[in-house]
């Protein structure tokens, strides 16, 4: 695995003595230079891989990249140049991540910032700016600054009625809070969960600043920044609910954009993110969110990305005893089990669909006997025959497996006739990670199986 670094200036200056020295062209100087780092273990993600361009006529020796002459430009553009520069910005930032970091390391961000407080009085022209800045802050979430966030929260609340510009800050509060626990707090602290909430409800019916503000908001539920031990996720989902009104807000969405699988499929996964309390499971029921959920998931059996979320959201809210057997009571099962079967080879899919079937039948007896019924197990012995080398759904499977026959023993026989203590038995060898639920999947189905004991308490006591 690639881990040495080197600068964007080092791997020119290689191109560049491959184009003057060795006398070959450019895209053979180019292939020359990354075999040559990447045969040394370098990482060349953060590297622009193409050949400096000459800045202008005048001045042939001065070559660079694309981005940072239009980042130049931008240092010292006149206001009649200037929108066209944050133009070809956008469009040079948006050709991947290596062109966003090199313009970063060249502080593009406090250029860019300075253009958007510039632009402030006029909607094109922010609008313009707001995009440059979404662009190069994508997968940078450290470059925002306590001016940055003052800004961002000044835009959101001085243009809420605009929808174009509102959907442009909801993409910022994306890109700053991914990966990035003290954004994330910082802008709760400032304010930003009402703004996203009244956002989807006062531009309901534009399809794609609701998406934008939904995936905001789902971010805000995030765990994901490792350099941060505990972050604030659980309370983050609590204000969302409790205090904005979030679930109301998000299932009134799902239910204006009935023809929007995009739309609905971040309102879904936005939907398992808030369904963290028990009362919340069951609010979202209260609200019409489950019905609609099964019509959906009826409706949208040939969309496997839709299907997915929506599985998810429904694992989520069967977190709740009640809300299981409401699930299972509407024909949640079977039409999880369809959606399965629809999609046997999409590994996503198996997963979403064992865990929420595995999370129906948990203590429930009566809905273990619909889910077998209705060909749950079938489906999920099938789902590990056709994925073994997708762990989670081996694992989910077991886990799935287990929850049938915990309680009810009488379904062992035909779950072990279907070939199931094989694919166990299987999954073990090929994933740890399977070892406690794949043994336990086995205890519970009546096979021999070894427990191991990781500590007895024999050798040695713990009082002198």
């Amino acid at each position: 695995m690639a881990s040495r670094r080197i600068t964007q200036e080092t791997f020119d200056a290689v191109v560049r003595e491959n184009l003057e020295e060795f006398d070959l062209d450019e895209s053979e100087a180019l292939k020359e230079a990354i075999e040559q780092f990447e045969s040394q273990g370098v990482d060349l993600s953060y590297i622009v891989k193409a050949v400096p361009k000459v800045c202008s006529e005048e001045n042939a020796e001065n070559q660079t990249h694309e981005v940072l002459q239009v980042l130049e430009s931008l240092k010292s553009a006149s206001s009649a140049s200037v929108l066209e520069d944050l133009r070809v910005f956008t469009q040079q930032c948006s050709l991947g991540f290596a062109q966003r970091f090199l313009a970063a390391q060249k502080e593009a961000y406090p250029v860019i910032l300075a253009c958007c407080q510039r632009a402030a009085g006029e909607k094109e022209a922010l609008s313009v700016a707001l995009a440059a800045l979404s662009a190069l802050t994508d997968g940078q979430p450290d470059l925002l600054d306590a001016e940055g966030r003052e800004f961002m929260i000044g835009v959101l609340t001085v243009h809420q009625k605009d929808a174009a510009l509102s959907c442009l800050c909801f993409r910022l509060v994306r890109n700053f809070c991914v990966k990035h626990e003290n954004n994330r707090q910082n802008l709760v602290k400032a304010g930003v969960l009402p703004l996203l909430t009244a956002g989807i409800t006062r531009h309901i019916q534009h399809p794609e600043v609701v998406r934008e503000a939904c995936v905001a908001l789902r971010v805000m539920t995030f765990d994901d920044d490792m350099r941060v031990a505990f972050g604030s996720a659980h309370e983050h989902a609590r204000m969302i609910v409790q205090e904005h009104n979030g679930l109301k807000v998000i299932v009134e969405a799902a239910k204006a954009h009935p023809e929007k699988p995009s739309v609905l499929s971040e309102l879904c996964g936005t939907l398992s993110r808030l369904a963290v309390r028990d009362e919340f499971c069951q609010d979202i029921v209260d609200l019409g969110g489950l019905r609609f959920m099964i019509t959906l998931l009826a409706d949208s059996l040939d969309r496997p990305e839709l299907v997915k979320q929506v599985l998810g959201a429904l694992k989520a809210i069967a977190g709740n005893d009640d809300v299981k057997d409401a699930i299972v009571n509407g024909g949640g099962a079977e039409l999880i089990v369809m959606a399965m079967n629809r999609h046997m080879t999409n590994a996503q899919v198996c997963e979403q669909g064992c865990a929420a079937l595995c999370v129906l039948a948990l203590r429930k007896p009566n809905n273990c006997k619909v889910i077998v019924e209705c060909g749950g197990a079938l489906a999920s012995v099938q789902a590990m025959k056709n994925h073994p080398d997708k762990v989670n759904v081996q694992t989910q499977s077991c886990m799935l497996l287990r929850n049938l026959v915990a309680h009810t023993r009488d379904f062992s026989p035909l779950i072990l006739e279907m070939g199931a203590e094989a694919l166990i038995w299987q999954a073990l060898a090929a994933h740890r990670d399977c070892a406690d639920v794949g043994r336990a999947a086995l205890r519970d189905l009546g096979c021999q199986v070894e427990l191991r004991e990781l500590w007895t308490g024999k050798k040695g006591s713990l009082s002198h």
